[in-house]
């Protein structure tokens, strides 16, 4: 029997715990983006150690859990180049659609905030067409 929908479900659960404690403990939403950019932008310099914080933690975690866990194969491509691309992309969007998946698609939406349901909405057809394209389309993928 095939569980590996439960590594999605945990992943999601700590997430929404993380931006629980976050904003509860700072009273801000916990976006993934808008922490990283105001290192970036030098908007964020008040709570310049508290981004760095959450960001160290962001890389750090997965590797400790690495260490318990099955490291099993992934679709991932071996195309550098791909990555990086696809990265700036995604980074791009952010800072268009003022937040991530992690400030409008957990913290917005769990708040009930419109603006965070419509961003969700816009974004997962952003990416299902782009998807589409690439593979479908183009062949890229």
């Amino acid at each position: 029997m095939q569980i590996d929908w439960i590594y999605g479900l945990i992943g999601g659960l700590l997430i929404g715990t993380g931006g629980a404690i976050y904003l509860l403990g700072n009273g801000r939403i916990m976006g993934a983006s808008g922490i990283i950019g105001g290192l970036v932008d030098g908007s964020g310099r008040s709570t310049a150690m508290e981004r760095i914080i959450f960001l160290a933690g962001v890389f750090i975690t997965p590797l400790i859990v690495l260490q318990f866990m099955d490291r099993s194969e992934t679709n991932i491509t071996n195309n550098i180049m791909q990555l990086v691309i696809a990265g700036l992309l995604v980074g791009v969007g952010t800072r268009i659609a003022n937040g991530c998946t992690s400030g409008h698609g957990v913290c917005g939406m769990s708040r009930l905030s419109i603006r965070g349901f419509v961003a969700t909405v816009f974004y997962i057809l952003a990416g299902g067409l782009t998807m589409a394209i690439l593979r479908h389309v183009l062949g890229w993928i």
